[in-house]
């Protein structure tokens, strides 16, 4: 049987551009620690989304390739693979993006945002391509937040393409009076906890999403198994990594496969 353990960095929104590297790379550590092969992180934890009201300093290439080149350091001194949620400038615009960096500190590449949320085209581009990853044993995709609720074919992209693990990166916060879950996939929680256990049980794969720790936040950082069923999820609004062992046998793709598309 093939096994990996997998973290998820269910961290609060970084305080700074600064404080985001620092904490990136203490959770790394913390992952290593716990025996995980890879950790995940929210969406653009680093230098942290750029949603209404949060006034973040314009994208800054030279910041990034730093801080890039700090946690890929971090990732190399412990062995681990690390999926983080970042930002690029592609031309004059920031695209959302996922930055691989392999167990060696080398870049094993981007994934950006393809589908974006309408509220985010005056804020990001959109990328334009998808791509398969790959740590150890592990064959792994990447969707970011939008993307995993309301497209499936992104999931599916990913594990017809042999990915055993979906990543999924997102920033979902409160709104003002909004209804607090504490269980996931309550039925009285918004609907995209439920998408997330589709995603996972009609491409027969595991399914990781990791959120920013927020007080109420309408969803959380989750393990789903490729049956649909849930394997774990990080209590609402607290902080700390979630980790979990995966049995990869399991993660057989087969929905995904039988697909044929219309």
């Amino acid at each position: 049987m093939s096994t990996v353990r997998i973290a998820l960095a269910n961290l609060r929104f970084p305080e700074s551009a600064a404080a985001s590297v620092e904490m990136a790379t203490t959770a790394v550590g913390q992952a290593s620690r716990a025996g995980a092969r890879i950790v995940c992180f929210p969406e653009c934890f680093l230098p942290g989304y750029r949603s209404p009201g949060r006034a973040l300093p314009p994208p800054d290439p030279a910041f990034l390739q730093a801080a890039w080149a700090t946690v890929a350091e971090a990732a190399a001194r412990v062995s681990i693979t690390v999926v983080l949620g970042t930002e690029r400038l592609l031309g004059s615009q920031p695209v959302a993006t996922t930055i691989v960096i392999n167990a060696d500190g080398s870049l094993a590449g981007f994934q950006d945002k393809v589908q974006l949320d309408p509220s985010e085209e005056g804020t990001y581009a959109p990328g334009s391509e998808r791509h398969l990853f790959h740590a150890g044993p592990v064959r792994f995709g990447i969707v970011i937040c939008h993307e995993g609720w309301r497209y499936p074919e992104t999931v599916r992209w990913a594990v017809r393409q042999g990915a055993q693990v979906v990543f999924h990166s997102q920033f979902h916060e409160a709104d003002p009076d909004s209804y607090r879950p504490t269980v996931f996939a309550d039925p009285a929680n918004t609907f995209h906890e439920k998408a997330l256990l589709c995603r996972a049980a009609e491409n027969t794969c595991y399914f990781a999403t990791v959120n920013y720790a927020s007080a109420g936040s309408p969803t959380t950082s989750a393990i789903i198994n490729p049956d649909g069923t849930l394997m774990a999820y990080q209590p609402y609004g607290e902080e700390g990594l979630l980790v979990a062992e995966l049995d990869l046998a399991r993660a057989t793709g087969l929905l995904a496969k039988r697909y044929k598309p219309l």
